[in-house]
């Protein structure tokens, strides 16, 4: 492909800060970048005497288009580029993976009795946030470790004081409780206060205050008051004891370093605040393919505390990044501090980036000792199922079915899928079975996969039809490529969860619908043993086999996605049953009453004006509710 030439465009750049973008031949974007000067930034780009990197040539050469946006500063381009990356994804920048789902906590301090929980969504709401957390794992560890050391509720109730007794949480001291009027909002303030002083690493603090506390309550004769506070404090004592005390004063730092792999790099960060390493995290940079270090941290550091609400006055760096002095006036403003980025060069800082670089290689590595492993042993599995069920083909789409309900109620089905014997969560499909009366497994799992593969039939017999060539394995490649359309896709594998009566169901629906090209087998939980059509005796796989536990996750996970929709059935009948028979409350009124009150009884016991408050509600309507109920 001939490259345009952009020659007169160039010279019509201005010389002002700003963004460009670099489009493909379909127009979409390869590469967002961010200039001081942008005629000159995006001019380098295609000059012939410019020498890039192999990675940057590659991109050149796939331009067909490019575009800028002025800014009024480096200041105001450093955020427009993180943005742009965020929105794009573009494939040669070096960006954070699946930054957005990033998980927070937040405290919601206007409240009256606020709440500590996980958020994904940061808003200049007056609340305090925590994080980001490299995933809800790492969040939800510390959310356990916090609840042990405080006891800030958590629940999600309204808070009135008058509820007639607590919840287990205020019997094992991991609540003060609040909903039975045990402390006031000012001393619940208090539990909060030591919360966010403990998330800042500000846990000298607290120990004095609690110290303090004990005393008095001792002096007081409160001697159950005192044991309870004693607990705590030697909790947190202990946490206290177990972070790192380095030699930085009472400063508050982020350590940054990476490891760059064949295909992605591995970030790690260290959390130094008041002088201790509080904790520690990682993130996964994609896009990273033969960039230097320089260009992947400085990638990281702009999209890293353009997400995080709070920026250290120090960032310790392994490598000297592009346009510091452009970040560093950023994040000035973004803190509304000073804020230096330093590249130590000896002494005990350098020793600490040189610690955490160590980490950075070696997560690189265990992730992709992981990942070996875990290929190799997929391979084997879809190895050994082929095998053992003498499939035509190794099994890379493998379609499992189940059915749940109560003694007949609420039937639902669900359809799971794994691709590389890996979950395809966005092909999963939840079925309400609609023509069965009563206990039927039988008949709820034939017209669920009736529903499923009738359209297949018909699609695969016009296509057969108009294609002379088209047999199902012509067909199956046309459809995984196109990729769009679930039902079209012909499965390598359809897995029943069940035995021989639930593969005898299954197989007469294929029988009915003319589908003789789709693998058919079941897996009876019992002994988890195979079963498959023309064949009376079981196949026993070995219980060290992969494909068996290949076969097993899928079954699992079908039963974990059809219960939790047979759960959700029944709960909004149960709760339908009652509220909808109220006059003048419907689906959406029912809905803001329950994420209110939280269950019918909530509503119930609620007092009238609050019920009156919800969106949506009138004094007459809520009085209406309370007779009712």
């Amino acid at each position: 492909m001939t490259r345009p030439d952009f020659s007169e465009r160039l010279k019509a750049i201005p010389t002002r800060p700003g963004v460009y973008l670099m489009r493909g031949s379909s127009g979409e974007v390869l590469y967002v970048g961010k200039a001081a000067v942008l005629r000159n930034r995006v001019g380098s780009y295609f000059q012939a005497s410019a020498s890039h990197p192999p990675k940057i040539r590659r991109m050149v050469a796939r331009v067909v288009d490019f575009e800028y946006i002025v800014t009024e500063s480096d200041q105001e381009a450093v955020i427009l580029e993180c943005n742009l990356i965020k929105e794009h994804q573009p494939h040669y920048n070096a960006r954070l993976k699946d930054d957005k789902s990033y998980p927070f906590i937040k405290i919601d301090v206007s409240e009256e009795y606020p709440q500590v929980y996980i958020t994904r969504r940061v808003a200049k709401d007056g609340s305090r946030y925590f994080g980001p957390f490299a995933s809800a794992g790492s969040v939800r560890r510390t959310l356990a470790l916090l609840k042990k050391l405080f006891p800030y509720r958590s629940c999600t109730k309204t808070i009135t004081g008058t509820d007639p007794r607590p919840c287990l949480d205020y019997y094992i001291n991991r609540c003060v409780g609040p909903c039975i009027g045990a402390v006031s909002s000012e001393e619940y303030q208090e539990i909060i206060d030591q919360v966010i002083l403990f998330l800042e690493g500000k846990t000298n603090r607290i120990v004095k205050s609690l110290a303090s506390k004990m005393e008095e309550a001792a002096e007081g004769l409160e001697f159950e008051r005192a044991a309870t506070l004693r607990d705590q404090l030697r909790a947190i004592e202990r946490v206290h004891e177990g972070q790192k005390v380095l030699h930085l004063t009472s400063e508050n730092v982020d350590i940054v370093a990476a490891a760059g792999g064949a295909r992605e790099a591995w970030v790690e960060v260290f959390f130094i605040r008041q002088g201790k390493l509080i904790g520690r995290d990682h993130f996964i940079m994609a896009g990273t393919q033969e960039e230097e270090h320089a260009k992947i941290l400085t990638a990281f550091v702009k999209q890293f505390y353009d997400a995080t609400p709070y920026v250290p006055p120090r960032i310790l760096v392994q490598h000297p990044l592009d346009d510091t002095a452009s970040i560093e006036k950023w994040l000035r403003a973004k803190r509304e501090g000073p804020v230096k980025i330093h590249v130590p060069k000896r002494g005990e800082k350098r020793r600490l980036v040189d610690m955490v670089a160590e980490n950075a290689q070696q997560g690189l590595e265990q992730l992709e000792a992981r990942r070996l492993a875990d290929s190799e042993a997929l391979d084997s599995a879809l190895s050994e199922l082929q095998e053992a069920l003498n499939l035509p083909r190794l099994p890379s789409r493998i379609e499992c079915y189940d059915i749940s309900n109560i003694q007949g109620t609420n039937p639902v089905g669900s359809m799971v899928v794994f691709e590389d014997g890996k979950p395809k969560t966005a092909h999963y499909r939840r079925f309400k079975i609609a023509t069965v009366d009563g206990i039927d497994d039988y008949s709820m799992m034939r017209e669920m996969l009736t529903r499923r593969f009738k359209r297949l039939a018909k699609s695969v017999d016009a296509e057969r039809a108009s294609d002379s060539n088209g047999g199902p394995e012509t067909t199956f490649e046309k459809r995984n490529q196109n990729g769009k359309e679930t039902w079209g896709i012909i499965p390598d594998l359809v897995l029943i969860d069940g035995g021989k009566g639930h593969l005898g169901a299954a197989l007469q629906v294929f029988l009915e619908l003319g589908i003789d090209f789709v693998p058919l087998a079941s897996l009876a939980k019992e002994n988890e043993e195979l079963f498959v059509p023309q064949m009376r005796e079981p196949i026993i796989l070995p219980r060290n086999s992969q494909g068996l536990f290949l076969v097993q996750r899928a079954r699992d996970e079908a039963h974990r996605f059809a219960i939790t929709f047979h759960r959700e059935r029944r709960s909004k009948k149960s709760v339908s049953s009652v509220l909808d028979l109220v006059p003048g409350i419907g689906p959406k009124r029912r809905r803001l009453l329950i994420r209110r009150f939280g269950s019918v009884k909530g509503i119930k016991e609620a007092p009238l004006d609050d019920v009156a408050a919800v969106p949506g509600m009138t004094l007459r309507l809520a009085r209406s509710v309370k007779n009712y109920l």
